[in-house]
């Protein structure tokens, strides 16, 4: 099974105005968006050996090659970070528009990289959001995850795999990220098994061997290339006490399988519910950035054990629940929360047949209704 994905992510209407970087994980299809949607651009491509040599050379033929060219992509900018001073001399005075597209912002930010000082937007492209998949089956997607190539396909857990060792050797060993590869990769297999909790630092180091200062550094190392992220704790409530630790999330369930080891026809309802949520979460966060939204997600646990699985900011809470009938034991967490933001929106998202609206006003929406209203911007204000 091969399929051509129609991405929403438009690149043309942000090129209008300026510039722009190109983030997002290996195999999310950046270079298949570039030039699908830019087919006319003059095209960099820094993982061709022979080209990265002309340029790490010569900087100065960028300038020289690309005249009359009206927009240029460089693709893994982060393979030549000197390079974005010759772009940056090239936007001020040409007016030229650049797409430099990377699957690692850590040595932009080790370097002396400017980021062409706002002269560039940051966009993200992320694995496969469910509008984009014809026929969208969610069982499918908690088997192999969203990656373009892979969803759906028989062979996903081969790949996977193979992915997950491409990303050890080329992104962390090839880049010297951390010399104890090894223990690297177990720090990975056990983040995985705990996809989705609170990070608690001190219990993972005691947990793997790993000084608690090396996890900390590991985790940035995850975060830096794109691998994993960390959602922070909704903070702005008083009379119940918020929790400090933030939640760790991989950036595709495929991923999570593939460290897992177990890519189940039929997940076990522990892992459903997970991967319900990572579902909601991911597409959550692809639609904040893809409708370039201002909207922080966060999420919220008091002491006392009450919890919302995200906020939008404080104008939006939503509880994920995997049951077919949300009950009032699923809306505790959005009702102790709503005490201190009486205006708060409360939403669950489940797999109830059809939405319907509780008598103090918790909503309760199926799952595909929640991300129509995502797609088409009605959530994110």
């Amino acid at each position: 099974m091969s399929h051509t994905y129609e991405r929403v992510l438009d690149l043309q209407t942000t090129l209008r105005k300026r510039s722009l970087f190109l983030f997002g994980p290996r195999a999310t299809g950046k270079t298949t968006l570039v030039r699908a949607q830019l087919p006319e651009a003059r095209f960099y491509d820094l993982l061709d050996n022979e080209t990265y040599a002309r340029l790490l050379r010569r900087p100065k033929l960028l300038e020289e090659e690309t005249r009359g060219d009206q927009v240029v992509v460089i693709d893994e900018i982060q393979k030549l970070p000197a390079l974005l001073d010759e772009v940056h001399r090239l936007i001020a005075n040409r007016d030229q528009r650049f797409v430099l597209t990377g699957s690692s912002a850590r040595k932009l930010k080790r370097g002396a990289a400017n980021l062409l000082a706002g002269r560039a937007r940051k966009l993200e492209l992320f694995p496969l959001v469910s509008a984009e998949i014809p026929d969208f089956s969610l069982e499918r997607w908690m088997r192999s995850g969203g990656l373009p190539f892979l969803y759906g396909e028989p062979d996903a857990p081969i790949d996977l795999t193979s992915y997950v060792d491409l990303y050890l050797r080329e992104e962390v060993q090839a880049e010297a990220l951390v010399r104890n590869v090894q223990g690297f990769a177990h720090l990975l297999d056990t983040l995985a098994l705990m996809n989705g909790q609170e990070i608690n630092y001190a219990a993972i180091a005691s947990d793997t061997g790993i000084p608690v200062r090396t996890v900390t550094h590991w985790i940035e190392i995850l975060e830096d290339t794109l691998l994993a992220f960390r959602m922070p704790v909704f903070q702005k409530t008083r009379k119940r006490k918020p929790t400090s630790r933030p939640r760790l999330w991989f950036f595709d369930i495929g991923v999570v399988n593939a460290l897992r080891r177990s890519f189940p026809d039929q997940p076990a309802p522990e892992f459903f519910g997970t991967a319900f949520e990572h579902l909601i979460v991911q597409e959550t966060r692809a639609w904040i950035s893809y409708h370039q939204s201002l909207n922080q997600l966060s999420w919220w646990r008091s002491r006392s054990g009450y919890e919302v699985d995200l906020l939008l900011d404080d104008r939006v809470a939503i509880e994920v629940k995997s049951t077919h009938l949300a009950m009032d034991k699923h809306m505790k967490g959005l009702r102790a929360l709503r005490e201190e933001l009486p205006h708060i929106r409360c939403i669950v998202v489940s797999r109830d047949p059809a939405r319907r609206v509780t008598e103090d006003g918790v909503e309760v929406l199926p799952w595909k209704e929640y991300l129509g209203q995502l797609a088409d911007g009605g959530l994110l204000g």
